[in-house]
C-alpha cells in the first residue's frame, strides 16, 4: 500500500464509525451536508460584506446563527435557505448586530469543546446524539433525541462555564423510536479452547 493511502483508509474507517453511530440515516446525513454547502453559497450570494452567518443542518432542519447588519439581510438569508431542496424548516437565530470578534469566536470554540467533553463524561448520555453550535456564548443543541435526552442535554450544557443560554432545536422521538434506531449489541465472541 502506498504511504499516502493509509490516512484515506483510516479516515474512511473512522468516518464509517461516525455514520453508524449517528441516529440519522446515511442518506439524511448526506442531504444535511449538501444543504449546508448550498446554504453557504446562498448566504454569500445574499449578504454583502460585513456579515458572519453559519448554517447548520441536522435532519433537514437548518439552524442559522451569526450576525448581519440589517433585519432585511436576516430575512433575505432565511428566505434563500428555506428554498433549498429538502429543507424542512429554518430556525433563524441570526442577530442584527456587529460581527462577532475573533476573540468571541475563539471563546465559542472553547465552550463547544467543554460541552462535548461534558456530554462524554456524563455516563447517562449518548454524546453522539447531539450536535452543538455555539454563537456569542449562546448554545444551540440539535439532534434526534427523546424528551428525556433533550432535558438532560440542556441541563449538562447549561452547567458549562461561559454559557449564556441553551436553545433546544431538537427533533423529538419517542423512547420506542429510540429503541428501534439503536442497533442491538454484537454478540460476544465464543471462547475457544485450544
Amino acid at each position: 500500500m502506498a504511504a499516502g493511502c493509509a490516512p484515506l483508509v483510516l479516515g474512511s474507517a473512522l468516518g464509517g464509525a461516525f455514520v453508524a453511530s449517528d441516529r440519522r440515516t446515511s442518506g439524511t446525513q448526506l442531504e444535511d451536508k449538501s444543504i449546508e454547502i448550498k446554504a453557504g453559497s446562498r448566504i454569500r450570494d445574499t449578504v454583502s460584506i460585513g456579515a458572519h452567518v453559519n448554517a447548520t443542518a441536522y435532519n433537514r432542519v437548518v439552524l442559522l446563527t451569526g450576525e448581519v447588519a440589517t433585519e432585511a439581510d436576516r430575512a433575505a438569508i432565511e428566505q434563500a435557505v428555506a428554498r433549498i431542496e429538502n429543507v424542512q424548516s429554518v430556525v433563524n437565530e441570526i442577530a442584527v448586530t456587529e460581527v462577532s470578534s475573533f476573540g468571541s469566536r475563539t471563546n465559542d470554540t472553547v465552550i463547544n469543546g467543554k460541552i462535548k467533553a461534558s456530554f462524554v463524561d456524563a455516563r447517562d448520555m449518548f454524546s453522539n446524539a447531539y450536535k452543538v453550535v455555539v454563537e456569542r456564548g449562546d448554545v444551540y443543541l440539535m439532534g434526534l433525541v427523546t424528551e428525556r435526552e433533550a432535558m438532560r442535554g440542556a441541563e449538562v450544557a447549561s452547567g458549562v462555564s461561559g454559557v449564556n443560554k441553551v436553545v433546544k432545536v431538537f427533533t423529538l422521538i419517542t423512547e420506542d423510536e429510540l429503541a428501534r434506531r439503536t442497533p442491538a449489541p454484537a454478540p460476544a465472541p465464543a471462547a475457544s479452547n485450544p
